[in-house]
């Protein structure tokens, strides 16, 4: 712990921590959220991202069966509230939105 504070007055220290703290609480990657068990359907499914923004990107971070996912952001009409995905056989997936 002594190697922390490295003796600076408390000011110093919260000036240093934010400096280190800042960028990774900014970066767009952790302003996200884990959807789970959506449920995607042979075809198109629209999802609710619940980011209350523009959808940034997204990522699988499990799936139950052997799929292939896409999105059509690119028409998306309500990017701001929804993510439609594409997948060539019913899977359900768990999904990183930011």
């Amino acid at each position: 712990m002594a190697s922390l504070t490295q003796g600076l007055p408390l000011g110093q220290m919260q000036v240093n921590w934010a400096q280190s703290i800042n960028p990774v609480l900014s970066n767009e990657l952790v302003q996200g959220q884990l959807l789970t068990n959506v449920a995607l359907k042979d075809g198109q499914t629209v999802v609710n991202h619940g980011l209350g923004r523009k959808l940034l990107g997204w990522f699988i971070c499990g799936q139950n069966a052997q799929a292939q996912v896409w999105d059509s952001q690119a028409s998306n009409q309500m990017p701001q509230l929804t993510l439609v995905l594409n997948s060539n056989a019913a899977v359900t997936v768990a999904l990183w939105v930011f």
